[in-house]
């Protein structure tokens, strides 16, 4: 066994919490994992992790060592990727998480322009409207859209979305035109649950944020959905504008209520404090960062 693979090991078993959550990290058996801590725990002459049926524990020498080891793969990995890299271009797994609309419209098409240089790369691209425990799934950056919840994350700005009032123009025909925000309350329209609250949408009505309930007979927790539904005609949506701006271009949604503006949600990579980044973690961040904050002409 290399050192190497055993305190990777060890140091996945940790973050995860058990020998399954570090193999699945590090694409190994469970059972591989298992025997490459005992392996280094012979060669270092100490027993280092506490086996118990549901989670496994740090002895003192543990400890001792969880406070260097992650930094020392760290720097292994950059200076060995630096030697990599120099040659070929960032290598290894990247692991990223987003919410899936985000994902599949705005986030593959900036992963494969990131990708296309650096054809030793892999990306592993997970899509979920949850949060995921990035220490346990094993991701290297997380996309979240919206308020942030405190946690020891840290964040970086990648810009806004707005959310915007559409519907189709079929539907504002048959339903008329709504004049203000309180002309929702008589209409059908489409909400979707991932937007937290009580139900109402958060409009900004002459410099003013109000709430205004609205029904309808969807609720749905996807954005592709409130849009798909809006396309057929069924009613008014709130939806962010990256997923409802082609089909505005196109004249196949309408603007509602123009002068009221919907809800801002700040966009966010979020990571893992770690004393250095790993190289293609760090890349990633700046590229998607520098694209989206130029503007979605960019994107």
């Amino acid at each position: 066994m290399d050192l190497v693979d055993g305190m990777r090991v060890f140091v996945a078993s940790v973050e995860t919490g058990s020998f399954s959550g570090a193999a699945a990290r590090l694409g190994l058996s469970p059972k591989l994992a298992s025997k490459y801590m005992a392996e280094l725990e012979a060669q270092l002459g100490a027993q280092l992790l506490h086996r118990t049926t549901r989670r496994l524990g740090m002895t003192a020498a543990g400890e001792r060592l969880m406070a260097r080891a992650p930094e020392w793969l760290n720097e292994l990995d950059e200076m060995t990727g630096a030697l990599r890299e120099s040659r070929r271009g960032l290598s290894g797994t990247l692991r990223v998480s987003a919410p899936v609309t985000y994902g599949e419209l705005r986030l593959l098409p900036l992963m494969r322009r990131f990708r296309a240089p650096h054809p030793d790369l892999s990306i592993d691209l997970r899509l979920s409207d949850r949060f995921v425990d990035l220490a346990a799934e094993g991701i290297d950056v997380a996309i979240r859209i919206g308020r942030l919840d405190s946690s020891a994350l840290i964040p970086r700005k990648l810009g806004q979305t707005s959310l915007l009032l559409v519907a189709s123009p079929a539907y504002l025909d048959r339903a008329g035109r709504p004049k203000t925000a309180d002309d929702l309350a008589h209409h059908i329209c489409i909400r979707d649950t991932n937007l937290r609250g009580d139900g109402a949408w958060p409009l900004t009505v002459d410099g003013q944020v109000r709430r205004i309930t609205v029904a309808g007979p969807y609720l749905v927790n996807s954005a592709r959905l409130a849009r798909d539904l809006a396309l057929e005609r069924e009613g008014i949506a709130l939806c962010p504008d990256y997923m409802v701006q082609a089909d505005l271009d196109a004249g196949r949604l309408e603007p509602v209520l123009a002068s009221v503006c919907g809800p801002q949600l700040d966009i966010h990579a979020v990571y893992l404090g770690q004393p250095r980044l790993a190289r293609r973690t760090r890349a990633f961040l700046d590229f998607v960062a520098e694209t989206l904050m130029a503007g979605p002409e960019t994107a």
